[in-house]
Parts: C-alpha cells; structure tokens; sequence
C-alpha cells in the first residue's frame, strides 16, 4: 500500500532526470563509525573496470571521497523486521522513487547528517543505525541534471560521492511524515516499503549501481521476506 504525505507545501526539489549510467567510484573509508557492526569480509581489488549487466563500475583506492564530488549521505532505511526498505517517488519526478539522501554540511560527521537528513526527509525519529557501508560511493550528475542542480548551488560539482547507512526502524508507520519535521521544504509524493530489488528496478538510471554496490554491504543484516508471494 502507498502512502501520501499530509498537506506540504508549493513543491520544490532537487530535478533529477534519468541519463545513462555514469563510471561508479567506490572509495574504501578507513575509519568506520564506532560501535557498528560492520560484514568482516570486504573485498578491495585493485583498480579496474569490469562491465556486467550493470553500467560499467571503477574500483578505486582512495583515503578520502574525490575532488570534485559534493559529499552525500545515503538512508537506506529498513522496516522493523529488516525486510523491506523504504522507498520515495519525488514530487517533481513521480516516476523516479529513491531512498532519502542529502549533503554533508561542513564540519558535520557522516552519521549525524544521516540522522538529520533522514528526520528531515521523512520526519522518522525512531530508528538505530545498523550497518554503515565501509566504501564511500561515487557517482556522476548526466549533463542536464549536472547544469541545474550546479546553478542552483552555485557550484561545479561532477557529482556526489556518498556514504550509506543502514537504519532500523523501530517506530510504527504514521511516524513517517514526508513533510520531514519542517526545515526543509518537501521532496517526496508519497512512500512504501519495497524489496532491495524493487529498490533498485525503480531507481533512476545514474543512481542504480550505487544502489546496488549499498545494498551488497547490507544484505548480511536483512532478512528474508517471509510473507508469500501471490
């Protein structure tokens, strides 16, 4: 079942536009969050590009996200039973649905920005972070959306690099509020909980390796659906 949000206000959000899948980075961290139980076997190859039924994927080295990508936070935001994940569409895109994301503010750690975007975003207060992908993961703006969203910000950016939490929620489902708590204006239409490869069929393009790269750190701590399927 889809929810709606309660009234917002006039709608005004990032514009996001699906494009061919850019070259995805994903930079290893080496300072995970304390007290997070993190998968003990992480794989780090060398530099290399391998290509699949996903866009091409680069695997870099690196200490510290690249120049030239705006640092991002990634919620993957999971139901009580760690089943389901929750998922968006956007007001100015209702066909492009995504997890709650937003940038870093200067001096602001990784993990309190999570908790921030992800009570702005959805209002959700209730929920204990779980996993924290060990990598950070890069990807580029497509051309078009890389021109708006830059003179928005007045920047030049190429396009985020982002390190993904995974949260547990442990409130009941009329927490979730898509009017967030008020700091922000609106992003989200409406919501429901999806599988992970639901998750990913209905991301946008440029965002779908991304996906998929947080969700293979995730999978250990999710739980297999056990309602039937029809």
């Amino acid at each position: 079942m889809f929810h709606g949000p309660a009234p917002a206000p006039p709608p005004t959000a990032m514009v996001v536009a699906a494009a061919s899948a850019r070259c995805l980075v994903i930079v290893p961290h080496s300072r995970p969050a304390a007290a997070l139980r993190l998968p003990r076997r992480i794989t780090r190859p060398p530099l290399s590009c391998s290509t699949s039924a996903s866009p091409l994927v680069t695997v870099a080295s690196m200490d510290a996200p690249p120049q030239g990508y705006r640092t991002n936070v990634g919620i993957c935001l999971a139901n009580p039973s760690l089943t389901k994940i929750f998922s968006a569409s956007r007001i100015d895109i209702p066909s492009a649905w995504q997890m709650p994301q937003g940038g870093i503010d200067a001096g602001e750690e990784p993990r309190a920005a999570a908790i921030r975007e992800l009570r702005e975003e959805t209002g959700v207060t209730s929920a204990e972070i779980v996993a924290e992908a060990p990598n950070w993961l890069t990807y580029d703006f497509p051309p078009d959306v890389r021109e708006k969203l830059n003179a928005r910000w007045g920047t030049d950016w190429k396009g985020q690099a982002q390190k993904w939490f995974l949260f547990r929620f442990t409130g009941n489902d009329d927490e979730i509020n898509l009017n967030g708590d008020g700091s922000e204006k609106p992003e989200f239409a409406e919501w429901t909980w999806m599988t992970p490869q639901e998750v990913i069929e209905k991301a946008v393009e440029f965002k779908k390796p991304v996906y998929e790269e947080a969700l293979k750190h995730f999978t250990p701590y999710l739980q297999s659906d056990p309602t039937p399927s029809s």
